[in-house]
């Protein structure tokens, strides 16, 4: 239920313990009368992942405390949820995870409290950009995470032509990778044959650089915490006009 801060929208936001950049990046997105309120999925952060096991283990981790996190949510009386996470949005299934995941949170939440997750976000902005062609594909996992990725690229109708994997070491390794690495990746992503960019790994501090990438590649790239957050807002009929932050919520 709105109140005096958040007049027009109260968006209850779930994320990973470990995550550091969800939280300031969607504040810088926020139009006026919006308020956003971050709730904790508890993960581990050991000192070094040594396998990819480590990685499925965070996504397990993940999974299994999300209903406590809607359950605090909830509390705050929110208008929406949204899912500050990608990988647990298609992990082991693509868009039926994505479905399952959603009728769960929805169901918990209760009160026709309605969800918005990044698995969701991505088709809707690549449709607006009116992509046609292959994508590439920017994580900042390890390649254990490329088939879950590319099947569900696949079937929402954006079949990917290549992937660069910035294999952090922890996660909050992640929100630590430079810009330099993240720019150079870009670069080696692009090609004449490639469509748009899409970044997965809510941690990864992508909405200024997806920005300024959009400008010298001439093309969209598309930022999964701009995403997602973009379409929270578009689904609640809040058409606010945000720049700064990339084509997708200066333009659509």
């Amino acid at each position: 239920m709105p109140d005096n801060l958040g007049w027009r929208m109260k968006f209850a936001v779930l994320t990973p313990s470990a995550n550091t950049v969800v939280q300031p990046e969607y504040e810088a997105m926020r139009p006026p009368g919006v308020t956003n309120h971050v709730f904790r999925m508890t993960t581990d952060n050991p000192p070094r992942w040594k396998s990819d096991n480590d990685l499925i283990n965070l996504i397990r981790q993940i999974d299994a405390n999300i209903d406590s996190a809607v359950t605090q949510a909830m509390t705050s009386n929110p208008d929406h949820l949204i899912l500050g996470v990608s990988s647990e949005s298609i992990w082991d299934g693509g868009i039926a995870a994505c479905e399952k995941l959603t009728r769960r949170i929805e169901d918990l939440a209760g009160n026709g409290i309605k969800l918005t997750q990044p698995a969701e976000a991505l088709p809707a902005a690549l449709q607006a950009h009116n992509v046609r062609k292959s994508v590439a594909v920017l994580t900042p996992y390890f390649p254990v995470a490329e088939q879950h990725i590319a099947d569900y690229m696949q079937e929402i109708g954006f079949p990917v032509k290549r992937f660069q994997h910035l294999e952090s070491p922890r996660p909050t390794g992640i929100a630590e990778i430079k810009e330099e690495r993240i720019l150079a990746a870009l670069r080696e992503l692009d090609d004449d044959d490639i469509g748009a960019i899409v970044q997965f790994g809510a941690n990864l501090p992508m909405m200024k650089i997806a920005a300024e990438a959009e400008r010298w590649l001439k093309k969209p790239v598309l930022a999964i915490n701009t995403a997602t957050y973009w379409h929270a807002l578009r689904k609640n009929g809040i058409k606010d006009k945000i720049y700064g932050c990339g084509r997708l919520l200066a333009e659509f």
